[in-house]
């Protein structure tokens, strides 16, 4: 007999959670690498304080059952930003309190000048960001960590699309979350999976997400990657 995944309760809730705020859409949506997905999750829909503080706290929980050890956060500009500062908060009511930074697009001529915004950044550094399309941002921010001496320790996100990057318009046989993991050797952790998100909607099939169901089992099947 096959053995059967069981679910993974903070990524279900997660899942179901991000229905209910609006935050994830199932349709037709194209992706930033030119493919029609059958859902879309925007991170940017957390717009409010109730929606933002239930984002931090399932962060929050994820990191800490995670094990990964840190000093800081780090929130790559822009979206990174609140998603520090608010899992900064929940992980300091938690009883874990840590600094924070962030980053500017522009450095500030003026003031204080630089990039750089709060805490010094150094030891630990764990990233906080939404979703992992390329690994772009990831990489960005690795950048400007190692640029002030410390050590980007992992990245932590809130979906894990599992599904294949692409490199100048080709796809490759490995994600962006893989490719983060294993050639720039950081750990990462994310709320919910592709499969989580599958698992619920199989769960739910007879709720009117059965349909759902099928468009995103077959998309993962075309893009998805382990």
């Amino acid at each position: 007999m096959a053995a059967v995944n069981r679910p993974d309760k903070l990524a279900q809730d997660f899942v179901q959670f991000s229905m209910e705020a609006g935050v994830l859409r199932f349709g037709q949506f194209k992706t930033k690498a030119g493919r029609m997905s059958p859902y879309f999750f925007n991170a940017g829909l957390f717009d409010d304080g109730a929606k933002l503080g239930r984002l931090a706290q399932f962060y929050a929980q994820r990191i800490m059952a995670s094990g990964i050890e840190f000093d800081m956060i780090f929130g790559p500009a822009y979206k990174g930003i609140p998603l520090a500062a608010a899992v900064a908060i929940e992980l300091a009511r938690l009883g874990r309190n840590v600094p924070y930074a962030y980053n500017r697009k522009e450095a500030k001529d003026h003031g204080e000048g630089g990039s750089l915004v709060g805490a010094p950044v150094k030891g630990r550094v764990l990233i906080i960001d939404d979703v992992m399309s390329a690994g772009t941002a990831a990489r960005e921010a690795i950048a400007i960590i190692q640029a002030t001496g410390a050590s980007p320790q992992a990245v932590a996100i809130a979906l894990d699309r599992q599904e294949m990057a692409t490199e100048n318009g080709v796809d490759v046989k490995h994600s962006a979350v893989q490719y983060v993991r294993d050639q720039l050797g950081l750990q990462v952790c994310a709320i919910a999976r592709l499969a989580d998100l599958l698992q619920y909607l199989q769960m739910h099939s007879g709720e009117g997400l059965g349909e759902h169901h099928q468009h995103v089992l077959a998309y993962r099947q075309r893009y998805g990657v382990d």
